[in-house]
């Protein structure tokens, strides 16, 4: 069964991209480049699934920017 994830993504201070998705307790990666971080989410996120087992994922709804005076 194909399911879709959304992973967000943001560069560190080292220069590493890390992604983490949302929905999925613990499951992060990073990569040097995002072709990377993105083959090692998908890893990551297939162990997040079986370690989840039966349990619902929740529906992610999205991003919002808030602004800050």
């Amino acid at each position: 069964m194909k399911r879709e994830f959304y992973v967000v993504i943001e560069k560190d201070e080292d220069g590493f991209y890390v992604g983490e998705v949302l929905g999925l307790r613990a499951c992060y990666s990073q990569g040097k480049t995002i072709d990377e971080l993105l083959e090692n989410i998908k890893e990551v996120i297939r162990m997040c699934l079986e370690e989840a087992g039966e349990e619902p994922v929740p529906e992610f709804l999205g991003v919002q920017k808030v602004c800050i005076e």
